[in-house]
């Protein structure tokens, strides 16, 4: 899954659970464009990080069982010479390129 789309799907769903509207998990699965299974998967995630994720079969909706918030972003921009010079290596990933820089405090050699 790419990141962007992922990210988005899941300010979408946080969304959806706020406003308690997700329909049944098949029709929560269709407004985010993935699987039932793809759906209970992100669900765990979002457990596992703390979210109080739960399910009304009377109302038909998943909706969070206490106050929870996600704040997801994403920034970029051109790195300045300096920054450049700092780079060690990188990982390409389709079309975005992750880089790790070295900080001079915490380099050693």
């Amino acid at each position: 899954m790419k990141i962007f789309e992922y990210l988005d799907r899941i300010n979408r769903m946080h969304r959806m659970l706020i406003r308690q509207h997700t329909g049944t998990p098949s029709e929560f699965a269709s407004h985010l464009g993935v699987s039932r299974s793809t759906l209970y998967e992100m669900i765990d995630e979002l457990k596992s990080r703390g979210a109080p994720i739960s399910y009304s079969k009377s109302s038909c909706t998943f909706f969070y069982a206490e106050p929870f918030e996600i704040n997801v972003t994403c920034s970029m921009r051109v790195l300045d010479y300096c920054e450049k010079k700092q780079l060690t290596g990188g990982i390409f990933s389709g079309r975005v390129l992750f880089f790790r820089t070295v900080h001079p405090e915490f380099y050693s050699g």
